[in-house]
């Protein structure tokens, strides 16, 4: 007899660490510094508008001649990320971040962000899949 597939909620992270679309760049820089994390939604009046991950703001780094000083999060973030339910199953969840190789999914609900989901997450998620429905 097979268990049903989880819902996404019970393996995300639970309010997340997030920041305003015009909050200045050098502070969600160091936000995900300080917090360790690669992943940072950014909102706008409460609501989600996209996601700044360290590879964005190091991108940015990169550039000759930029001021990360002058900008803003808005002006490097991704807008409309990949965005679930809570009640969402974990294998669509999984299939979606494989085939589009992303790094993280924002769990809403009506907009408002609820949670996060990254590659981290998955890998604790198998791991406790595999302790409680193989190991006997």
């Amino acid at each position: 007899m097979s268990k049903p597939i989880p819902q996404i909620k019970k393996y995300m992270t639970q309010t997340p660490i997030s920041i305003e679309k015009d909050a200045p760049l050098l502070d969600a820089a160091a936000l995900m510094q300080k917090n360790h994390i690669r992943h940072l939604p950014v909102l706008y009046g409460g609501k989600i508008e996209g996601i700044l991950s360290s590879t964005d703001v190091n991108l940015i780094r990169s550039l000759n001649g930029v001021d990360l000083a002058k900008l803003k999060v808005y002006d490097c973030f991704t807008p409309n990320p990949y965005k679930v339910t809570p009640e969402t199953l974990l294998d669509e969840v999984l299939d979606e971040m494989a085939e589009k190789k992303y790094g993280c999914v924002l769990v809403n609900d009506n907009e408002h962000l609820v949670g996060i989901f990254t590659w981290i997450d998955a890998l604790k998620a198998t791991k406790n899949l595999l302790e409680t429905r193989l190991r006997k």
